[in-house]
């Protein structure tokens, strides 16, 4: 089980009160508490620029993957088993490559890096890493809140690796009503895997339930294969 951190000393205004590009405000800290409870809010951090401010985002309308929508080609399932999915055992790694500075709109700083192995070290913060012969080959990182999984970032370093590592999420997600995937914006790429769009309420209404709902066994430590 997660440990639950102090409460946030911050309180964010509500997710629907956010501008046209949907910014609920900018500041506050990025400890633990504070981190969860912007989750929980329908929020999620991102600076405005790189090594800028921190903002708190609610877009409108929001990108998620509902399990059950998952798109998976026959090339793509050929490449699940040409890796293996490994839960959480190269965290460090995985946020290292997702913040790499050479990396096109790098947004991931010092600061964000440190927050995120916080909240991994409390049991929050997961990663999904895609693995073959020469080592850690791609993967994804973001929060877990019960039913949701909240992605914050993904990276490959071989072909199809990154997807691989989403379909192992998946995998271990489970499908139903109770949980969801948010990626935040449905960019191509995530749309050719299944995501959607769905407005601002409609996530804000589902969000309790989703967060309170049973969350998958993040300790399973035996290597699968994913799909």
């Amino acid at each position: 089980m997660p440990t639950e951190p102090p409460p946030s000393a911050w309180l964010f205004p509500p997710a629907d009160s956010a501008d046209e590009h949907g910014i609920v405000g900018i500041g506050a800290d990025l400890d633990p508490g504070t981190l969860l409870c912007a989750y929980r809010s329908g929020l999620f951090p991102m600076p405005v620029e790189q090594d800028g401010a921190v903002a708190w985002w609610s877009p409108d309308p929001r990108g998620v993957l509902r399990p059950d929508d998952l798109v998976v080609s026959r090339s793509l399932r050929r490449s699940c088993r040409r890796y293996e999915v490994r839960i959480d055992t190269a965290f460090a790694e995985v946020l290292g490559a997702c913040a790499d500075p050479d990396r096109p709109s790098r947004w991931i700083d010092n600061q964000m890096s440190a927050a995120y192995t916080e909240l991994h070290d409390l049991g929050w913060a997961h990663s999904i890493e895609a693995w073959d012969d020469e080592g850690l080959a791609g993967g994804l990182y973001g929060v877990a809140l019960g039913g949701l999984f909240a992605g914050e970032s993904m990276f490959h370093r071989r072909t199809d690796a990154s997807k691989v590592a989403l379909i192992g999420l998946v995998d271990l997600l489970g499908t139903g009503n109770d949980r969801l995937v948010d990626v935040q914006w449905a960019t191509p790429h995530l749309v050719g895997l299944g995501a959607i769009e769905v407005s601002r309420c409609d996530y804000l209404d589902r969000l309790a339930e989703l967060a309170g709902a049973a969350g998958p066994d993040w300790a399973k430590s035996s290597p699968y294969t994913a799909g």
